[in-house]
C-alpha cells in the first residue's frame, strides 16, 4: 500500500455504522442490525410509556413524543438504510433533504388552505338556514 492509498482511507473513528470498509462482515452487520433494532423498539417503548405515566408534565408530551419520533427515523436512517455523511452518500442525503421538503410544503400548505378557507367559508348555521 503507497501512501496516496492510507491518506485516502478514513481512520476507524470516522466510520458510521453503515459504511463498508472492505469484504462484508456478516456477523458485524448482524450485530449492527440488532443493535438499531435495539434502538428502535426502545425509543417505541420509551413513547408508550412517556404517555401512560406521569413522568413528563401533560401538556410537554406532544414535544417528547416528537423528539422521540426524530430520534427513531434517525436510527433508521443510519442503521437499516446506511444513510451516512460519507463521499459516496451526497446523492442519498441530497435525495432526503429534497423529501422531506416536499413534505413540509405539503403539511404547510394544506395547513394555510385549511386555515383560509375556514376564515373565508360561512359559518355552517347561516348555509343551513339558506336552504
Amino acid at each position: 500500500m503507497n501512501e496516496d492509498e492510507s491518506n485516502q482511507r478514513p481512520a476507524q473513528s470516522d466510520v458510521a455504522p453503515g459504511d463498508l470498509q472492505g469484504p462484508p462482515d456478516v456477523a458485524g452487520a448482524v450485530v449492527r442490525y440488532l443493535l438499531g433494532f435495539a434502538l428502535a423498539a426502545g425509543l417505541t417503548l420509551v413513547s408508550f410509556y412517556i404517555t401512560h405515566s406521569t413522568l413528563v408534565w401533560q401538556p410537554s408530551i406532544p414535544i417528547a413524543l416528537s423528539v422521540l419520533a426524530v430520534a427513531q427515523m434517525g436510527v433508521h436512517l443510519v442503521f437499516f438504510i446506511h444513510l451516512t455523511s460519507g463521499p459516496d452518500n451526497v446523492n442519498n442525503i441530497m435525495a432526503l433533504a429534497f423529501g422531506l421538503l416536499i413534505v413540509i410544503l405539503l403539511v404547510l400548505g394544506s395547513l394555510w388552505i385549511m386555515t383560509h378557507l375556514n376564515h373565508t367559508l360561512m359559518p355552517m348555521d347561516r348555509m343551513m338556514r339558506m336552504q
